[in-house]
C-alpha cells in the first residue's frame, strides 16, 4: 500500500510502497497520460506528472531509499502460520516538494477525467462507465491521490482541509496551457522558508496553485511574451529561479 509522511522538516514528503506498489503505479500513470499527444496544450502538467514518474522508475532501480516496515507478523503469529522468515517488508521511497505534490495531485484528475472520457465514448458519465469503473489505471491513480489527501489531512489544520479539498478538486482550475514555470517559484520559495513556516504555508502553495491569482498570470503572460519571441513551445522557456543544491528536507 502506499503512503506518504512528511520529510522532517516539511519540504515535502516522502513517497513508500513496495515493488509491487510502484511498479503499478508507474505503469497507471504512463496509460493515463497516454491519451494526450506531447507537445499539446496539457504538456507542461504532463511533464510535471512524468517527473514523479522518473523517480518512481528510479526506485524501483533501487536508486532511492529503501525502508524496512513492520508487516505485522510478530514471532507467534509466524510460528502459528509456519512462516520462516521477516516480521518486517522492504519499501521503496522517494521525495517530492510539497508544492510540486499539490499541482500534480490537482493536474491527475484533468488527465484521468480526460482518458476516462476518451474510453468511454459518447457515455454521460464516463467515469461511471463500465468501461471505466473498475479501470486499474484510473482506480491506482486514484488511490495515489487518496494517499496524498490522507497525508494532507494529517498535517494541516482540521478547520483548513475541507477548504483546501474543494479548492484542489474545483471544476474551474484550468490546465490549458499551464505555466509550470510558477510552480519552480513556488518550489524555491517553499525551499527557502524555514520548517515552522513550511508547515504553516501548504495550504497557501494549494491556494495560490489552484486559484491561478495575479502573480500567476503575469508569470503566465512573460512565459508566453517569450515563447512567441522565441517561436517554441512554453515548455522550453526556463524558470529564472534556481534550485539548490541541496534541499533540507
Amino acid at each position: 500500500m502506499i503512503y506518504l509522511k512528511n520529510t522532517p522538516n516539511y519540504a515535502g514528503v516522502t513517497v513508500y510502497g513496495d515493488y509491487l506498489d510502484f511498479d503499478q503505479l508507474y505503469e497507471a500513470l504512463h496509460t493515463i497520460l497516454r491519451e494526450n499527444e506531447e507537445g499539446g496544450p496539457y504538456e507542461g502538467a504532463r511533464l510535471r506528472i512524468l517527473g514523479v514518474c522518473y523517480d518512481i522508475r528510479h526506485a524501483l532501480m533501487g536508486n532511492r531509499e529503501i525502508e524496512f516496515v513492520d508487516n505485522g507478523l510478530d514471532r507467534d503469529k509466524m510460528r502459528h502460520l509456519s512462516i520462516v522468515g521477516s516480521d518486517k517488508n522492504l519499501y521503496l521511497s522517494f521525495k517530492v516538494l510539497w508544492p510540486e505534490l499539490l499541482f500534480v495531485t490537482i493536474a491527475l484528475n484533468e488527465f484521468v477525467k480526460q482518458y476516462a472520457t476518451n474510453q468511454a465514448k459518447s457515455s454521460y458519465k464516463p467515469m461511471e462507465d463500465f468501461r471505466n469503473i473498475w479501470d486499474p489505471s484510473i482506480a491506482h491513480v486514484k488511490g495515489f491521490q487518496a494517499a496524498i489527501a490522507k497525508c494532507i489531512e494529517e498535517t494541516i489544520p482540521a478547520t483548513s482541509y475541507s477548504r483546501i479539498m474543494r479548492l484542489m478538486n474545483t471544476n474551474y482550475f484550468n490546465l490549458y496551457n499551464y505555466a509550470t514555470q510558477y510552480l519552480d517559484e513556488l518550489n524555491c520559495k517553499f525551499i527557502d522558508m524555514d520548517k515552522t513556516k513550511r508547515q504553516k504555508n501548504i495550504t497557501i502553495m494549494a491556494k495560490r496553485i489552484a486559484e491561478q491569482g495575479q502573480k500567476y498570470q503575469k508569470v503566465k503572460r512573460d512565459v508566453m511574451e517569450a515563447a512567441r519571441e522565441y517561436q517554441c513551445s512554453m515548455t522550453n522557456i526556463n524558470s529564472l529561479v534556481e534550485y539548490p543544491e541541496v534541499i533540507d528536507w
